[in-house]
């Protein structure tokens, strides 16, 4: 298994549920990396890439290659449970 968190948080410095979401992440103990697609352009085509040219706004989560738009908790717990990236309680 690699290093590499499976999980990208797409975000901007002023959206409010970025930083709501990576919050969230931080407390369940989640490793992910965050990428500013509005201060980097590879991350921004990156994004672009992964949803087919259709931007609709932030954040969007990869989670093992599965897109979550918005900070959409149920979802974006299903697909971290699903790919058994929360880490046990200690």
């Amino acid at each position: 298994m690699s290093d590499q968190p499976a999980v990208t948080v797409y975000s901007t410095t002023w959206c409010a549920f970025c930083a709501t979401e990576k919050q969230w992440l931080d407390k369940l103990g989640v490793k992910y990396v965050s990428k500013n697609i509005e201060e980097d352009e590879d991350a921004n085509k990156e994004l672009l890439d992964k949803l087919g040219g259709n931007f609709t706004g932030v954040p969007v989560t990869d989670i093992a290659g599965e897109m979550i738009l918005g900070f959409n908790r149920p979802a974006l717990q299903a697909a971290l449970d699903k790919n058994d990236l929360v880490p046990a309680a200690a």
